[in-house]
């Protein structure tokens, strides 16, 4: 059963927490119509998600062009429109290339969503196109230890959970002087980012070779990038992971069928209950996750 696997960790057997990432930062509506880009589209989205099963929405700002932005306001406005809407879960974004840290920080601390993204190392982060054999784009994704202790410090002051982005095994042991030193506390909440070209490959065993390095009261999820996603959120329920779907990291539905955020959540909630699991709702995952 579940409840005996050891890759639960501190999840919850009988409830699935499904995430939804609506917007992405570098995703555009050329490449998928459906992603929103103003407060009040991101809150309709979010709350289409929530009835479709979602606990959790993942949120990059963008401006009405879909440019991301990373002004307070927006934030702001975006936490106010969803909150009129639903009782989803906020989760903010703080991952940026060549944005300073505190333009980042400044959102967290003002807004105060319930959760907000922290990335937990340094990495070469690439698209590769097979079919032109081309670079569609080539980054280097900066994250230093003194950057990140920054963020944790100021979510830490703010009340706001950090969940842990890793996209390899080196950035959940990241999370190890964090601890030592007490600006990480436990219960930890872990993204397991998997299928980005410069971090750890999409399969289901590098999946489990992630999930044995986090500690035994960690709630975790499963990011997977692109059209692997299905068979890592597949994987990840059976093995009591919980997950994240969403135009941000996925355009398509397991037949290849273009999707929106709402159609993305419904197919996960119905792989939950696959493997008989239900989807929680936002107050079950706070719950689950020991969020105040």
């Amino acid at each position: 059963m579940i409840r005996e696997q050891e890759s639960l960790k501190g999840n919850d057997f009988e409830k699935a927490i499904v995430s939804v990432a609506l917007t992405g930062a570098l995703t555009t509506r050329d490449q998928c119509p459906g992603i929103p880009y103003t407060p009040e589209e991101i809150a309709e989205d979010a709350a289409k998600a929530r009835d479709s099963g979602a606990a959790i929405a993942h949120i990059h700002a963008r401006t009405e062009n879909g440019s991301p932005t990373y002004a307070t306001e927006v934030y702001q406005e975006i936490h106010d429109e969803v909150r009129d809407r639903t009782d989803v879960l906020l989760n903010f974004s703080t991952g940026a290339i060549d944005v300073p840290a505190e333009e980042r920080i400044e959102y967290v601390e003002t807004v105060e969503p319930d959760i907000a993204a922290l990335n937990m190392g340094s990495m070469n982060y690439a698209k590769y196109s097979e079919s032109s054999e081309e670079f569609v784009f080539d980054m280097v994704f900066e994250n230093s230890f003194d950057e990140i202790r920054e963020f944790v410090t100021a979510m830490e002051a703010a009340g706001v959970r950090p969940e842990l982005e890793c996209f390899d095994t080196g950035h959940v042991g990241n999370t190890r002087p964090l601890l030592e030193k007490g600006e990480l506390s436990h219960p930890l909440q872990f993204s397991l980012i998997v299928g980005v070209l410069g971090g750890i490959p999409a399969t289901i065993e590098n999946l489990a070779h992630q999930v044995r390095q986090l500690p035994d009261d960690a709630t975790w999820q499963v990011v997977g990038i692109g059209r692997d996603q299905w068979p890592l959120v597949a994987g990840a329920l059976s093995m009591g992971g919980n997950v994240r779907v969403g135009l941000e990291d996925n355009f398509y539905l397991p037949n290849g069928e273009m999707a929106t955020n709402p159609e993305l959540v419904e197919r996960a909630v119905d792989l939950a209950r696959s493997v008989g699991r239900e989807p929680a709702t936002p107050d079950e995952a706070r719950e689950i996750m020991g969020l105040d």
